[in-house]
Formats: C-alpha cells, sequence, structure tokens
C-alpha cells in the first residue's frame, strides 16, 4: 500500500478524487485542508473515517507542519490541489490568491524537496509532485484553435496569474534540483460536491428558488466543460503513469457557452422539478454586465494525455450534467449546510458506488 499526501482535498475537486482514490485503489490518503469556506468536511463522509483516510485541518502555508506529516507519514507522492480558485473572489482580494497560490506552492516544494533529498536513490525514483493546475493560465482564444501544451502562457485575472505563478515555479524545481514534478491543466469541471458560486451549481440552486439566473454579458463565453469524474481518472493516470517533467492538459471536449450551460440546466430542471409558479425555469435567465478580464473562449486539446497514456473522458456533456442535476437535486442537506455555514464533521457511511469506474 503506498501513502499519498493530498492538499486540498476537502474542496470540490480535492475531495471528489479523495472519493475515487478509495473506491478504486488502495492508497492510504493524507487530506491536509485548511477548511476555508470551500473546505467542506460533509464533502468527505462517505471516507471520512475509513481507517486509509486520515484528514488534518492545516494550511499549505504551515511550514512545520508540513514538515510534520512527511516526517510521519511518509508520502510516495504528493497531489497538490489547495488554491484559491474563483476568478470573481481573485478580483476583489486579489492578495488571498497570491498568498495560498504562490506561496503556498512555494512553501510545499521546499518541505517536498528537502524530503525527497533524503530518500533512498530508489524511492527518489519513484517519488511524484503533480500539481493540479488550470487552461486559464494560457489567457483566451479567439474562435478557433486550441490550448496545447505548448501554448504560450497569458494569464487575464489574478486567479490565473497565481495558478501560473505556481506551475512556474513547480517546473523550476525539476530543472534545479531534480523534483520529479509533474502538471496538469484541466479545463472547467463540474459534478458533485462544488461550491455553489460557480456557474452550475449556482444556476441549479438559484432556479430553484424562482430567483433570476444572472449570467455575464451576452452569454457568449466559451468554456470546455470535464465532468469531475473523469478529470479524477486524468490526474490518477498521470501520477500513476506520467512522464516526470511533463505538461498534460486534461479536458472534456465539450465546448458550451455559459448561455448553452443554463439553458440546458434549465431544460433537466423543467424535466425533474416543477417550477413553482409554472412555466419554464429559461424564463428566470438574465443577463447582466459581464465582469472585468472576462476570457471569451478556452478550449483544450487533450490528444497527449489521450495518446501517451490512454486516458479517455467517459462522459458526455449531456450526461455529465444530467447527473450533476441529479445529484444536487439528492443532495439539497448538503447544500443547505453550504448555504448556511454550517458545516460538520460527518458520521461514518459507506463508500458510493458513485466513485467506482
Amino acid at each position: 500500500m503506498q501513502t499519498l499526501l493530498i492538499t486540498g482535498g476537502a474542496g470540490f475537486i480535492g475531495s471528489n478524487f479523495v472519493h475515487y482514490l478509495m473506491a478504486n485503489t488502495s492508497y492510504r490518503i493524507i487530506n491536509l485542508d485548511k477548511l476555508t469556506y470551500a473546505g467542506n468536511l460533509d464533502s468527505l463522509k462517505c471516507v471520512f473515517h475509513h481507517p486509509r483516510h486520515i484528514f488534518i485541518k492545516g494550511s499549505v502555508l504551515d511550514q512545520s507542519l508540513i514538515n510534520q506529516l512527511l516526517e510521519q507519514y511518509r508520502p510516495d507522492g504528493v497531489v497538490h490541489l489547495a488554491a484559491e480558485s474563483h476568478v470573481d473572489r481573485s478580483i476583489d482580494r486579489p492578495e488571498d490568491f497570491v498568498q495560498t497560490n504562490i506561496v503556498g506552492t512555494f512553501t510545499l516544494l521546499e518541505c517536498v524537496r528537502d524530503y525527497w533529498l533524503r530518500q533512498t536513490s530508489a524511492q527518489k525514483a519513484a517519488f511524484r509532485f503533480l500539481h493540479i493546475s488550470t487552461d486559464e493560465v494560457y489567457g483566451s482564444l479567439g474562435s478557433e484553435g486550441y490550448f496545447t501544451e505548448e501554448t504560450k502562457y497569458a494569464p487575464n485575472s489574478p486567479y490565473s496569474a497565481s495558478k501560473a505563478a505556481a506551475d512556474h515555479l513547480v517546473r523550476a524545481y525539476l530543472k534545479t534540483y531534480g523534483l520529479p514534478v509533474l502538471i496538469t491543466n484541466c479545463s472547467n469541471n463540474y459534478g458533485p460536491y462544488q461550491f455553489p458560486e460557480k456557474l452550475i451549481p449556482l444556476m441549479i440552486l438559484t432556479a430553484l428558488t424562482g430567483e433570476p439566473l444572472p449570467i455575464y454579458g451576452d452569454g457568449g463565453n466559451i468554456r470546455d466543460w470535464l465532468f469531475v469524474l473523469d478529470h479524477c481518472s486524468a490526474i490518477l493516470k498521470v501520477l500513476t503513469q506520467g512522464q516526470p517533467g511533463e505538461v498534460y492538459n486534461i479536458g472534456g471536449n465539450h465546448e458550451k457557452s455559459n448561455l448553452q450551460v443554463v439553458q440546458g440546466i434549465c431544460d433537466l430542471l423543467d424535466e425533474m422539478q416543477v417550477r413553482p409558479n409554472g412555466g419554464s425555469f429559461r424564463e428566470l435567465i438574465t443577463f447582466v454586465k459581464d465582469r472585468p478580464g472576462h476570457d471569451r473562449r478556452y478550449a483544450i486539446d487533450s490528444s497527449k494525455l489521450q495518446t501517451k497514456l490512454g486516458w479517455i473522458p467517459q462522459e458526455t456533456f449531456e450526461t455529465g450534467l444530467r447527473k450533476t442535476v441529479k445529484w444536487y437535486l439528492g443532495n439539497l442537506d448538503w447544500c443547505e449546510g453550504v448555504r448556511t455555514g454550517s458545516y460538520s464533521v460527518p458520521k461514518p457511511l459507506e463508500t458510493a458506488n458513485f466513485y467506482k469506474r
């Protein structure tokens, strides 16, 4: 049994990845999360008390804690997911993003480098540091073309700039110190346990209240949508089969405009949920002033990951969105806990088959 240190494992992608590992591997997981507003222990209730899952509340900025965890649990790899991730918040409070995403990544790298240097030659060769990043580091695309691993960085928001800086630090630790690092840049994730400041859960839960569904600008901003469990399978594939020093783009190959996404949500809600005042949920769609620096289009070319490592996404956008809407409608208690902030230490439950592939 191998041991992984996962940072940010109570967040959206992190909690899904923890669930996925617990359902599909025998890894022991050391889960480090600061439990900011987006870190929710309720998202881990299926695995929280499992003997292979050890949760530690703490920050990637806490050097002494990270050193302690490395020495105590002797991980064979690190998957770095901890990050501030919401663009709107980065516009209002960019300093939080600089601290967590840049300084936090630096602190983690320094601790891991010191730990790695003290391992045997065989342990050094087998160790991996996987940094999870975003396609937003590449900036904005025109109406054609795709982001590849060779696309030049051109971040346009404090969030994407902070992630770009972290990517460069990670790469530098390979080139300078030989630390066996990998980087993945993924497209927009969606699925269970996503904090409802993000587009899809925000639209689902707002629609249920009967309030207007706000869409930035003309709704024509395009994103490539990736179901979170497809992302989790890609992370595991890169971790176990990826070549140190390489960058792998992860995309769902499903480009949709924001308006198309919201319309799809409304149509599913029309099918699954009766609107209190009658009529279609589409009638709630409202266009609002665009946000500053709003990138027009992202699209990921994930052919390297598919050809080199044999990964392909399993969900279409239609099947993934249906599963997502169904999950939120079936887990309104989780949503209410997020809305009120009444997160709790979860009671043990059997691991959900949802995460087995």
